[in-house]
């Protein structure tokens, strides 16, 4: 679960006790879901209108019900690349600080790369480099640390008229996606184990493609997505169960279902799309 900065977000003046608020709204209601949510943008932006500490945020939201933090907002995390890709956001170091407090907490979260627009490959290797050095800190300390890690790449189509001029294209590139998935799979070793495409960025057959470059996880089935819709994206919103199985499948690989920090929930047992 993510949304907007909204600074009208308060109760009683503050934005945190609104947060806890929704938080323990859904976990009332559903006890058992794992809520994974609130990304370190909207940490910061929590953190800086009510004038306190990110920690402080991070350990709110934990007692509330959070159980791990989406590790998106990174876009590339190189300042040179996000003094023009995303001015507006939380810096590298704040995000990596962000991250790594959710880690010291015993908040495991995901991460994500934006490739595909106008970084370089040092850059992107950077990124890379800062995600690992990142994780072998949480494993030095004994903490899950990163969950995940997951290519978007850049949908052009909606983007500022200057950002689509200088990216040249609308839509990914798909053979460059998968060349780095690969080298994300080899330089991040053992670090992170599980790696993922975007089958709404790339379609599903793009995402089962990304299966023989180095992920191991199609991804899940998804409730509602905006953001990569917005910017005219053409992999679709949501995904059945049944279709994710017959892509996994289809390149002879066995469909397991996870839990949101890969714990083995089953077997998969779905009737096959053709018979449905």
């Amino acid at each position: 679960m993510q949304g907007g900065l909204n600074p009208e977000a308060r109760i009683n003046g503050r934005s945190l006790p609104f947060y806890v608020q929704v938080v323990r709204s859904i976990k009332d209601g559903f006890p058992d879901l794992h809520l994974h949510a609130f990304s370190p943008q909207e940490v910061q932006f929590i953190a800086r209108q009510d004038d306190i500490r990110e920690a402080t945020v991070i350990a709110a939201l934990q007692e509330a019900g959070v159980g791990s933090m989406p590790g998106t907002a990174a876009e590339v995390l190189d300042d040179e690349v996000r003094r023009i890709l995303c001015p507006e956001k939380i810096n590298s170091a704040q995000w990596l600080e962000i991250v790594e407090t959710a880690h010291r907490l015993g908040m495991p979260t995901t991460s994500t790369m934006l490739s595909g627009h106008i970084e370089t490959p040092a850059q992107q290797m950077r990124h890379l480099g800062l995600l690992r050095s990142l994780q072998y800190r949480a494993l030095s300390r004994g903490d899950r640390g990163l969950t995940e890690f997951i290519v978007l790449p850049f949908v052009g189509q909606e983007a500022p008229k200057p950002l689509r001029r200088r990216v040249g294209r609308d839509q990914p590139i798909l053979a460059d996606a998968l060349k780095l998935m690969a080298v994300a799979r080899v330089f991040l070793g053992n670090a992170i184990a599980n790696h993922q495409p975007s089958w709404v960025k790339l379609g599903l057959d793009g995402a089962t493609e990304a299966l023989t470059w180095g992920c191991n996880d199609i991804g899940g089935t998804l409730m509602e997505e905006h953001i990569t819709s917005m910017a005219g994206a053409q992999g679709g919103t949501c995904m059945e169960v049944a279709d994710l199985v017959s892509a996994i499948e289809s390149i002879d690989r066995p469909a397991r279902q996870r839990d949101t920090v890969y714990n083995l929930v089953s077997a998969m047992e779905v009737q096959p799309v053709s018979d449905r």
